[in-house]
């Protein structure tokens, strides 16, 4: 955290935005027209406190605010925060002590002092009467009128990145009394994540720790199940089972929408005060950038136009909508089904059970890929739609996504489960899938954050090597800031530019907590299974954020959005989705349909067969009878030789 109270009863501040560019084989002798020393320089203008770190190829500038720095923002920014009065107005610097702080005692939260930075440094905008000609390693650049300094930078390549910092005080504690606190089971300091992550990371962390306490009920049921025998009585205890859990996890939603309330009053969060506008009008975005007012004043210029391009984009946007559906839909039915079926027969036909674990991991390890492709397809697809905010996007995302991701996840155990009705190989399937996944997402989560790493340094190296002329010698990472500046960032797998990690973290939870209850009675062991791995996520997950990757960028998220319904059965289904899967039913159907009025062999087959049956049945009597007959006359044979 970047504001933190000391002894004294003052903020203590801390750096907590990087700037990355480039080391200069020239050094300017005219500093006023030298890029990176005016960026600096405008810095400290803006009130920022600035350090410059030298890195081994890159260059660094540490930026930290005061907190009259951060209110001046947040005032110009007409934040609102709520007040010792009981309501929310909007801040004002003169009037701080009239404000409530936060949990820890600050007085911004994490993402409030993000928006202030990115108010701070993207705000420098050349005022001068002219153009200003900048220079770096002897190129020339256009600092226009009007335009911000940060963003052409950027554009120019001279920036190559602006990222949040980790406080080394705070991720030390965090490290200390939750990642690698193992003795707190699911407790864990939820205050104090709100306060280094924001909103939306804490909020994940509540739901997984309440989900993991909850999961133990339903865990010590089926370990009783797994381990009495029930024999005759089975038939009636499974109802029992199946209804306990439904009726578990219809209290735990209804509990967690409690806590998650509490949680939000706790951080002085209401649900308007955080939906980001991102609705498009006519082609333009309507954020920060562009007032309302100014949108709605270019539109009615002309009323008929107005209708004629409302209707257009609407059309247009159901068209492409449609047309991608289809793309998705062909390419389940050309790539996934086919695979899947391919699975499925593997799986019947390999018999050492070695084996068969090696084929769950290849296959866990190949529908991820496969998914990926529809995720990133469904990316393209929400570019198309005419949303109303940020958060309807993210929402629809997540309804298109897990659409795609349950079905090919589910496929093959439904296959095991409807078509063949082997319980016995069901129950194998699940616990495989469920001891390989444990396992292998596991691994994959915290070693390929850790590999990207060690490449980048492994880069690093080799270029800094290069151009010493040298092979020999080792080259230390001393700058807290390089090394990380080159961790990996907490993006999703489909496209960072919509949604952050924990898409995928909540994806997870959401395929793992349909498998549990679709498939309870097959494997009631399936809740413990699921427990341990939730425990394990707890710590994976934070020892993954406060590690191995970058700070996140904090996101606004009053609940855990569309991912609630998806528990809870209730997400909306989009019109391609909808084709999906009823196209999935009507191939099942039509596989059912061929079965009962296809005969899998034609009538005088079965009738040979079964003639043959019938005479091989008549022998075997004639054959008992004469063995009985020739048995019979041994004995009698040997009665009379007596």
């Amino acid at each position: 955290m970047g504001k933190e109270i000391n002894g004294q009863g003052e903020e203590r501040t801390a750096f907590e935005i990087g700037v990355v560019v480039p080391k200069r084989a020239v050094k300017e002798s005219d500093e006023s027209a030298d890029c990176v020393e005016v960026l600096v320089r405008k810095f400290k203008e803006a009130g920022l406190i600035v350090e410059r770190v030298i890195g081994i190829a890159d260059e660094f500038i540490k930026l930290a605010a005061p907190l009259e720095t951060l209110g001046r923002a947040a005032a110009e920014l007409q934040i609102k925060k709520p007040t010792q009065m009981g309501m929310d107005l909007q801040f004002e610097w003169d009037d701080v002590e009239a404000f409530v702080r936060q949990p820890d005692g600050s007085l911004f939260s994490w993402r409030e002092r993000f928006h202030c930075f990115n108010h701070l440094i993207y705000g420098i905008v050349n005022k001068r009467n002219s153009a200003v000609t900048l220079k770096f390693d002897d190129k020339e650049f256009h600092w226009e009128l009007g335009k911000s300094l940060l963003q052409m930078l950027e554009a120019e390549g001279i920036v190559k990145q602006v990222f949040p910092l980790h406080d080394e005080i705070k991720r030390k504690q965090l490290l200390r009394n939750w990642a690698l606190n193992w003795s707190g089971f699911t407790s864990q300091p939820i205050d104090d994540i709100y306060s280094y992550f924001g909103t939306k990371v804490a909020t994940y962390f509540a739901f997984l720790g309440m989900y993991t306490r909850w999961m133990l009920f339903p865990a010590v049921f089926g370990i009783t199940l797994q381990m009495v025998n029930l024999r005759s009585s089975q038939s009636m205890v499974l109802p029992i089972f199946f209804i306990s859990i439904i009726l578990w996890a219809v209290m735990f939603f209804q509990f967690w929408r409690r806590k998650n309330a509490a949680l939000l009053t706790r951080w002085q969060i209401s649900y308007s005060g955080v939906a980001d506008p991102g609705c498009k009008i006519s082609g333009s975005d309507w954020n920060s950038l562009q007032s309302p007012v100014e949108l709605i004043k270019k539109v009615e210029t002309d009323r008929a136009r107005e209708k004629e391009v409302f209707q257009r984009a609407e059309w247009f946007g159901h068209m492409m909508r449609f047309r991608n559906d289809v793309i998705i839909l062909l390419s389940i039915i050309c790539l996934q089904l086919p695979f899947e079926l391919a699975y499925a027969h593997l799986y019947e036909v390999t018999h050492p059970i070695a084996l068969k674990y090696g084929l769950t991991a290849i296959y866990l390890l190949a529908i991820q890929y496969f998914t990926k492709i529809g995720g990133k397809l469904s990316v393209k697809l929400i570019k198309y739609e005419n949303n109303e905010s940020t958060e309807y996007r993210a929402d629809s995302l997540v309804y298109k996504v897990f659409g795609l991701y349950f079905m090919q996840s589910y496929i093959g155990v439904f296959y095991h489960a409807l078509l063949h009705r082997d319980f016995k190989t069901l129950r194998q399937v699940l616990i495989q899938r469920l001891i390989v996944s444990l396992v292998l997402e596991n691994l994959m989560e915290n070693c390929i954050p850790y590999l990207k790493y060690s490449y980048r340094k492994f880069g690093v190296r080799n270029k800094k090597r290069r151009e010493k002329g040298s092979s020999t010698g080792k080259i230390q990472f001393t700058s807290r800031v390089e090394k990380e500046y080159l961790k990996p960032s907490y993006s999703a797998s489909i496209g960072e530019e919509l949604e952050d990690g924990l898409f995928d973290d909540f994806l997870e939870l959401a395929l793992q907590f349909g498998m549990i209850m679709m498939f309870a009675c097959a494997f009631p062991l399936a809740f413990a299974f699921a427990a341990l791995n939730n425990v394990t996520e707890i710590r994976a997950d934070a020892l993954k954020l406060l590690a191995m990757l970058k700070r996140p960028v904090p996101r606004a998220a009053a609940t855990i959005g569309a991912w609630l319904n998806i528990f809870q059965g209730k997400w909306k289904i989009e019109p391609g989705l909808a084709a999906i899967l009823i196209m999935e039913h009507v191939l099942l159907l039509i596989k059912f349909g061929f079965s009962r009025f296809v005969p899998e062999e034609p009538a005088w087959v079965r009738a040979n067969r079964m003639k043959k049956a019938t005479h091989a049945q008549m022998c075997s009597k004639q054959l008992l009878r004469t063995f009985s007959g020739g048995e019979k006359m041994f004995v009698g044979s040997e009665k009379k030789s007596e």
